[in-house]
């Protein structure tokens, strides 16, 4: 398949998928979110044994584009329940991948972009990355993110994070147990790789049913909240709030919000 959004490389049983929007701080659109699963897919049926995921340029990925910003804040609630659902498949998939995911985030990676970095099995940040749930700031609700996120950090840590839309460096999200590790930067990739080569050194079913045990501890849980989590996330793009929230980011000026 050819991408536009996104990179797919497989070698060496490694399949390395490179976001490659950097002039748009490889910003999440519609198309990236669909060439995202596509090259899942690829990388599930090649021979893959273990998947790493990166930004090019500054980035990781820096959330939702803007003009898919604007296009949703006008948008039906059927067309918003449709993009909410590709979303969740999208995190989803991360999530229940059956090879490894190694997540190298080597810049700033924020909302959505966050959900991304942080569903990898593996979550590797340069010291100087950026991470967090903006979304409270532009009236948008962070709900698919947090069905895992919960369970990521713990109830308390999340409702911080998720509430004050605050972003936090990469030392805080190794405290809190957001990332896996803190590594150089010029070190990233080759700490990728060695991670890699230890999941290729073991058996390949051991990985697929350890990975696959611990997913459906909680699936049904899981899954049902992803159904919750899909129709808030719709929901909330019908209020004057999130248009009054859109329409200051992409203005640069403070919001004036009414509560509705």
């Amino acid at each position: 398949m050819t991408y536009s959004t996104l990179k797919l490389d497989q070698q060496n049983q490694i399949a390395t998928i490179t976001l490659t929007r950097p002039e748009k701080r490889n910003a999440i659109s519609s198309q990236m979110i669909q060439e995202l699963l596509a090259a899942f897919d690829e990388a599930e049926n090649g021979p893959a044994r273990a998947v790493i995921i990166t930004g090019s340029g500054k980035s990781f990925c820096a959330g939702m584009d803007l003009d898919c910003l604007r296009t949703i804040a006008s948008q039906s609630l059927d067309e918003n329940m449709a993009d909410s659902r590709a979303m969740a498949r999208m995190f989803y998939r991360i999530y229940e991948f059956p090879i490894p995911v190694i997540a190298i985030v080597n810049g700033a990676a924020i909302a959505g972009g966050c959900g991304i970095a942080t569903l990898a099995d593996f979550t590797l940040a340069a010291p100087e990355a950026k991470l967090g749930y903006s979304e409270v700031r532009i009236g948008f609700v962070p709900a698919l993110v947090s069905v895992f996120l919960r369970r990521q950090i713990g109830e308390k840590r999340a409702t911080d994070l998720l509430l004050t839309g605050r972003i936090v460096d990469a030392a805080e999200a190794l405290r809190i147990g957001l990332i896996t590790e803190v590594v150089p930067a010029e070190r990233l990739l080759e700490r990728a790789h060695e991670i890699a080569a230890q999941l290729i050194a073991a058996s390949p079913t051991s990985i697929l049913r350890t990975k696959r045990l611990l997913r459906r501890f909680n699936e049904a849980e899981i899954r049902a909240e992803i159904e919750l989590a899909t129709r808030e996330n719709a929901e909330i793009r019908a209020t004057a709030d999130f248009r009054e929230g859109v329409a200051s980011f992409l203005e640069k000026r403070d919001p004036k919000w009414t509560g509705q």
